[in-house]
């Protein structure tokens, strides 16, 4: 059986596991991300890397390869982190210092290309050639597969959807523009509004104010999930503008890339139908040549959390 482990790298925890070839998690591990020192984050993998070939080692199995999903911008030999917006990287060499930490091959992807990945391997995906992945979380991340391939552009920096301009001179995006779509549809563009609503003392909220005890720093995305599945107005529409965004941004794409399915995976999208199905009618209203093609079906992800583990395992198997 070959086993490679699948580490996702975020802002705040390092996720790990120990991946079958088949895409099961044989063995799970996790620490907390030493965000602002790169070396602390590569010895923390390699002890994460450690203790799973442990594992499985009394299992009669060994590891074979390491595959790293993390936010950032990966160059196109995958080989260097040019840029992590919540990480102390730029332009660090994390395959090359991980190889010589852990003595094995270490295949480096983009977080949201390694769950499409995942999820075009062994999730939602797994019959189609053609996929476009978003993933609706603290940001909005991409990942495409064309023909079967990860698109990764000439500089490694493709799919990095969640920043097309929706709207000239829009929200200040964290990348720095305006108007991105990340700044309209992302958990973090959802919470603004939320508590742009509490602030302005709207009657709507007042189930929000009371989850987070009149203090809107405190509301959080789940809050607003939690409330909108229990029927609450506020929590309902503030779902529906992130779906509606999500659709229109979404036939804007599909106008490019045509693709067979469109998965959509992150913390967001655990609100199902509450954003699924107006981001489904808005993408069906904005599709161009609607009424004379058929319809990409939009459905959610269904490895969650997991997509960006099994896919970076599974591309670490492959370049093994």
């Amino acid at each position: 059986m070959s086993v490679c482990v699948g580490v996702d790298i975020g802002g705040t925890k390092i996720a790990a596991s120990a991946v079958s070839g088949d895409g099961r998690i044989l063995q799970r591990a996790r620490r907390e991300t030493p965000a602002q020192d790169p070396d602390l984050i590569e010895h923390a993998v390699a002890d994460l890397v450690r203790e799973l070939d442990g594992a499985v080692r009394t299992m009669g199995e060994r590891v074979q390869g390491v595959g790293v999903a993390c936010a950032g911008f990966i160059d196109r030999a995958g080989e260097n982190v040019m840029f992590a917006p919540n990480l102390a990287w730029r332009d660090e060499p994390l395959k090359a210092n991980l190889e010589n930490l852990i003595d094995l091959p270490v295949a480096l992807e983009n977080d949201a290309n390694a769950a499409a990945w995942g999820e075009f391997r062994f999730g939602a995906a797994q019959d189609v050639e053609d996929l476009l992945m978003i993933t609706l979380g603290t940001g909005i991340g991409g990942g495409i597969v064309i023909d079967g391939e990860l698109l990764r552009g000439a500089h490694g920096m493709g799919a990095e959807v969640g920043h097309l301009r929706v709207v000239p001179d829009g929200h200040r995006c964290g990348c720095g523009n305006k108007g991105c779509w990340e700044a309209y549809a992302s958990g973090t563009a959802l919470v603004r509004e939320a508590r742009a609503m509490m602030v302005a003392g709207s009657p709507h909220a007042a189930t929000l104010v009371e989850m987070c005890g009149g203090e809107p720093t405190k509301l959080v995305g789940a809050m607003i999930t939690e409330a909108a599945q229990q029927g609450d107005v506020a929590g309902i529409e503030l779902l529906d503008d992130v779906g509606r965004w999500t659709g229109e941004a979404l036939a804007s794409l599909a106008a490019v890339l045509d693709p067979a399915l469109i998965v959509i995976g992150g913390g967001v999208s655990q609100a199902g139908d509450l954003v699924l199905e107006p981001a489904r009618s808005a993408f069906a209203r904005q599709l161009t040549g609607r009424g004379h093609r058929d319809v990409t079906p939009l459905v959610q992800a269904q490895l969650g959390n997991d997509a960006g583990m099994v896919g970076a395992a599974d591309l670490a198997a492959r370049r093994a």
